[in-house]
């Protein structure tokens, strides 16, 4: 019974740091600084790309790219050059509604923020939310006469903004609701009257919209609302003319929480893949928390949370871009000049692509395949494709649930219908840009790519205590298993 409670007390607080990461990274820029902050706690060092790496075995390093990226590792203390890395990989971003360039839309009476989509998103569930904005913002800072500029995040905790759903009454097609993405999703900021009556403003939006003159407004004031700038000025605790640029996304207010009757579910928006980031990423810091986590690892124990999956991974940022193969060129050259050691160090490397899975839908179920199909609380999913739109083949599935057989762990697997087209993740981009040995997985999730999805808590920790099993593990079982002589 001790045994049993002491499982349930560790799985809620598995739950709750996770509640407490996804409340605190409405943007992928947040999400980074997050886990930044997690690793710097407990002993991890930053390292610049910009700058020569001095590394040493046994210590713990992680870098960011863009502050949307980040990549951390642990080098074992019996590592050498050549030795492999054991690394977990999964995204930062979500589906959401970017700002664009310039957002100011005035119109009928009232102020919108004009906003692009990113990523295949459920728009319709978009609607009738209580929005805010937040991502990361270029601030001008003037010392001694002269300028510097600072990268900012900024969120504004109050929901400011709204896209509000048209009546039914107006709107008696037969066809049923369809977004228009282009007319249709403009969030509501306030009315033209209220900007007016509140005197927010600047010179150049006097004669468009009612707002006046504000000395120390932003020349940035004919790209976007007045109203918006103070608002963030108001944040960063600055004025509005040194806020010079910005990228910011619209970002729902209602907290990440514990749902279900049974307290069983998760309730959040990007789940999809904040919760694999999280459960990665808390994985590798708890195998590496003691004194002796490294003491016997011969390997590099590393997780990297990549920007741009959501829309391709083609980016500086992206899993597309050599930031993988540059850190595994980086460390092993740290330790040695023989540059054919990264190549062995590959080969002996292994990857897990964690991203969310398609539990069953028991509103939808002939979606999915008759003998595949992942359940809640049934544990990570290893997805498999024939046409490689995922990268997992028998050697890499098998080291996966070997370590599910060791722990006591549940595993489900995963096809998509024949009928239907398959998805991908950065397993595949990884696997054939780097060549390293890769298995697709994720914790199965209903709602994928709405504003609120779901999840079971059970599968929070089962990925948690798969994923720390995978780091302290690997080495030994990679050495039993023999493939290409």
């Amino acid at each position: 019974m001790a045994a049993t409670n002491e499982a349930k007390y560790k799985s809620n607080s598995v739950v709750s740091d996770l509640l407490q990461f996804l409340n605190a990274s409405p943007t992928a820029f947040h999400a980074v600084e997050e886990a930044k902050k997690r690793l710097i706690s407990v002993g991890y060092e930053q390292v610049s790309e910009r700058a020569d790496w001095k590394l040493e075995a046994g210590k713990k390093y992680f870098f960011t790219r863009n502050h949307s990226t980040i990549v951390a590792f642990a080098i074992g203390k019996k590592y050498v050059a050549g030795n492999g890395f054991h690394i977990v990989g999964a995204h930062t971003d979500s589906p959401c509604l970017k700002l664009k360039p310039v957002s100011k839309v005035t119109k009928g009476g009232y102020l919108e923020v004009g906003v692009q989509t990113y990523g295949g998103g459920l728009w319709h569930t978009w609607f009738d939310r209580d929005l805010t904005v937040a991502g990361r913002v270029i601030i001008k800072e003037e010392k001694s006469g002269s300028a510097s500029y600072l990268h900012r995040l900024v969120r504004v905790e109050d929901p400011i903004m709204r896209i509000p759903t048209l009546a039914i009454h107006l709107d008696r097609g037969t066809d049923g609701f369809k977004v228009n993405t282009q007319s249709h999703l403009l969030p509501v900021l306030a009315t033209s009257i209220k900007g007016e009556l509140n005197k927010v403003v600047t010179k150049n939006d006097a004669q468009g919209d009612g707002e006046k003159t504000d000395p120390k407004s932003s020349p940035n004031s004919s790209k976007h609302h007045t109203l918006l700038l103070q608002l963030l000025a108001d944040q960063l605790n600055c004025e509005p003319n040194d806020i010079c640029d910005f990228e910011l996304q619209a970002c729902d207010t209602q907290p990440s929480v514990v749902g279900g009757a049974q307290k069983e579910f998760i309730f959040s928006g990007r789940l999809d893949n904040l919760c694999m980031s999280f459960c990665s990423l808390k994985a590798l810091i708890d195998s590496t928390s003691s004194q002796t986590s490294l003491e016997d690892e011969p390997g590099v124990r590393m997780v990297a949370l990549f920007d741009h999956e959501e829309v391709g991974s083609d980016s500086a940022q992206g899993a597309g871009s050599p930031a993988m193969l540059n850190a595994l060129s980086r460390i092993t050259n740290s330790f040695s000049s023989d540059s054919s050691l990264v190549e062995k160090a590959i080969q002996r490397s292994f990857l897990v692509s964690a991203d969310m899975a398609h539990a069953l839908h028991p509103n939808y179920m002939d979606k999915h395949e008759e003998n595949h199909q992942p359940k809640l609380h049934g544990g990570l999913v290893i997805k498999n494709n024939a046409n490689q739109r995922y990268a997992t083949n028998a050697v890499t599935s098998f080291i996966f649930r070997e370590l599910a057989v060791n722990h006591n762990l549940p595993v489900q697997d995963f096809v998509v219908r024949n009928d239907m087209a398959c998805g991908s993740t950065i397993g595949p981009i990884l696997a054939s840009g780097v060549g390293i040995r890769t298995v697709d997985v994720g914790a199965p999730q209903l709602s994928m790519h709405s504003i609120r999805e779901m999840c079971a808590t059970d599968d929070v920790n089962h990925s948690y205590e798969h994923f720390k099993a995978y780091y302290e593990e690997f080495s030994s079982l990679d050495g039993k298993l023999t493939v290409d002589m």
